[in-house]
């Protein structure tokens, strides 16, 4: 690689805490934006959404076990797909072993894709993971939460990260948070797609601090360099 700029230590120390003053102003920033989610508001789940998972018929009452508050990853797997999107396999690759510690803090997670739950089920066994993986398929789950579109809302008509732009795939990545209110109801309280989920990417924030960051400039698209973990050279 291209050798950087190369200075004494008391210019590296000098210029090091400069950034160190605009990281933590980064990092107030950031908490307040933190406040600002767990303030928002909360709306009502009328629907009572029936998903296949490996025991039989789950609810979405059910993922929530006896947790209060449940993330939900929405996980591109088209029906007619023989393995998962790699971009949503390298957010589980991280999401899932975090599973067992959010629910010490009152937070069940789980999975959820329109394919088949024999295809969730074969591709989960071969990527090694343990997270709880239901099927949406015959539910209206995908379309309410914007990350499902028919073939007419590919060409830019169909509606994902709040707004109209459409979806190269019939499918697209999100993630929802609903939470289980004093009255007994169930209530979405947020979601987030496109480059709002490269929080749940700890490889990324490791990219950040090394020289050459995610070094994807020249690629045809950011994660282009991505495979299935078992699929590396």
């Amino acid at each position: 690689m291209k050798t950087g700029q190369i200075v004494s230590k008391d210019e590296w120390l000098k210029a090091r805490l400069g950034l160190l003053e605009k990281e933590k102003q980064a990092s107030r920033e950031r908490d307040a934006l933190t406040r600002q989610r767990m303030a928002m508001p909360w709306v009502e789940i009328s629907k009572d959404y029936v998903f296949e998972g490996p025991a039989g018929q789950v609810s979405l009452r059910d993922l929530f076990e006896d947790h209060d508050q449940l993330i939900v990853y929405h996980f591109m797997f088209e029906p007619d797909w023989e393995a998962g999107c790699k971009s949503c396999s390298f957010i589980a690759d991280h999401t899932g072993p975090s599973a067992v510690h959010i629910a010490q803090r009152d937070v069940a997670f789980a999975v959820v894709s329109i394919a088949p739950l024999e295809k969730l089920q074969a591709f989960k066994r071969r990527m090694g993971w343990c997270f709880k993986w239901v099927s949406s398929a015959g539910s209206d789950f995908n379309r309410d939460f914007h990350v499902s579109f028919t073939d007419a809302e590919l060409d830019g008509k169909g509606y994902y990260n709040y707004r109209e732009q459409g979806f190269p795939c019939r499918e697209a990545p999100g993630v929802s948070v609903f939470a289980k209110g004093d009255d007994g109801k169930i209530y979405h309280t947020y979601s987030a797609y496109g480059r709002g989920l490269e929080n749940l990417m700890g490889a990324y924030r490791l990219l950040d601090i090394v020289p050459k960051g995610r070094d994807e400039d020249g690629l045809s698209h950011n994660m282009e360099w991505l495979r299935l973990k078992d699929a590396y050279d």
